[in-house]
């Protein structure tokens, strides 16, 4: 599936460089446009992360990700700093589908838990986004990529198979926003490590020949960003490059 991805600080459609607010590309886009516009090419979910929110929940943006929500063109999965099932209710509530949780899945897994059981595995995605040392180990970033946690990809998948957790979001960080190409040996392996979950490749994807580069891992969505945005290819041919190769 291929999932496009939209990032909005107060209003407005951006881009950050490897979480980086101040590497930060502005957009003169209207989100709901861009909503209609990828969903006249096909897409049937968009990736929404909220920076706004992610900086101070008190300020998250519903009143636009409802909107978006209420064009009723696609389904949403949203994030953005949640920290506390307050944040995800009102997600969920404003009428998207699935909210993504990052840091917290780190650092407090056990509530995280409770939620995944409480509203259901596909509610809740994991952004699990990595930095693979020279020994091949991934390790787990948080707070916006700035800390390191110290603990490994698999470790937190084995806790979080405990409640049949789904849909993970796995971001190799030194691909972000480069365009150079995804992890693809990444998700080959971890699909092969944990074939119940559906993994979302993100990170890097810069043409279709980089989509059709992950075919073989067997992923279940592959987000688009920058791409997009900056127009090097549309959603329409994403959709047709995974579809038919």
């Amino acid at each position: 599936m291929i999932i496009p991805a939209i990032d909005l600080i107060d209003g407005a459609v951006v881009r950050l460089y490897q979480g980086d607010y101040d590497k930060k590309t502005e957009y003169k886009l209207d989100p709901v446009d861009v909503v209609h516009t990828y969903a006249n090419d096909g897409a049937t979910w968009l990736h929404i992360v909220d920076l706004t929110g992610a900086k101070d929940t008190s300020k998250r943006q519903l009143e636009l990700i409802r909107r978006m929500v209420d064009t009723q063109r696609m389904q949403f999965q949203a994030g953005g700093g949640i920290r506390s099932e307050q944040d995800v209710a009102q997600l969920l509530e404003a009428g998207v589908s699935r909210v993504v949780i990052g840091s917290l899945a780190v650092k407090e897994p056990q509530l995280v838990k409770q939620w995944v059981t409480k509203y259901g595995p596909d509610a809740i995605v994991l952004a699990l986004d990595v930095n693979i040392d020279e020994d091949g180990n991934k390790f787990v970033a948080t707070h916006g990529w700035q800390q390191s946690s110290g603990v490994s990809l698999e470790a937190i998948l084995n806790v979080f198979a405990e409640v049949g957790v789904k849909h993970v979001l796995c971001t190799d960080i030194s691909r972000d926003g480069t365009l150079q190409g995804a992890n693809v040996e990444l998700y080959k392996e971890m699909q092969q490590a944990f074939p119940d979950i559906a993994w979302q490749a993100s990170g890097g994807i810069g043409g279709l020949s980089d989509i059709e580069a992950l075919r073989p891992a067997s992923v279940g969505g592959v987000i688009l960003g920058r791409a997009l945005l900056e127009g090097k290819f549309t959603v329409k041919e994403a959709i047709a490059c995974w579809q038919n190769g």
